[in-house]
């Protein structure tokens, strides 16, 4: 990614997102950004909707176990006042976040602070989930992750659901949700 040098002397944010399908490594993306922020002695503040609980309750953790320290919120508001004086700050599944996650991206960025979001562009139906084709549209810099299509091998960019049930929110991992292609997840 190249960043703009700041001749100015004053910091300059922006909004990086992450996107993909389930189990195409988008929660492993943004924790090795964060990390790596950490190694450069950044302020970093991680959070994630308190709804994803699927592997722990506080940190955010990718389907290979590498995890990081978060603080799970209830609204994105939040975020604003807990990420005062950082540098980075990390935001794990943000499609389940309310619409003001836009306004919040974007206040964090105008004060100076890289933005990092990961979150599912598409819902099971291959339709745009949540907030994020909102945050895609503001995004300064945009990762597009694929998983491989457990039917075919190709590229897959859903995340087909296995079962009928629930709504567009349903949580949960290998046992309910499998990556495909666009053909074999159109398959009936």
């Amino acid at each position: 990614m190249f960043i703009e040098p700041n001749i100015s002397g004053e910091r300059r944010g922006w909004i990086e997102v992450i996107c993909g399908s389930m189990f195409s490594g988008k929660t492993e993306e943004l924790i090795r950004r964060l990390k790596r922020a950490k190694i450069a002695n950044l302020k970093v503040e991680i959070f994630k909707p308190a709804i994803d609980v699927r592997y722990d309750e506080n940190n955010v953790v990718s389907h290979d176990s590498n995890a990081i320290q978060s603080t799970p919120i209830e609204n994105s508001q939040t975020i604003l006042l807990m990420a005062e004086g950082v540098d980075v700050v990390g935001i794990d599944e943000a499609q389940f976040f309310d619409d003001e996650i836009i306004n919040v991206c974007e206040m964090l960025a105008l004060r100076g602070v890289r933005v990092i979001v990961a979150g599912l562009d598409m819902d099971y139906l291959g339709k745009p989930f949540g907030q994020m084709p909102f945050l895609l549209s503001i995004a300064d810099y945009i990762t597009k992750l694929h998983a491989i299509c457990m039917k075919c091998g190709n590229i897959a960019n859903v995340s087909y659901r296995k079962t009928g049930q629930g709504g567009q929110v349903l949580l949960g991992e290998k046992e309910t949700y499998e990556p495909r292609c666009r053909k074999c997840a159109n398959e009936k």
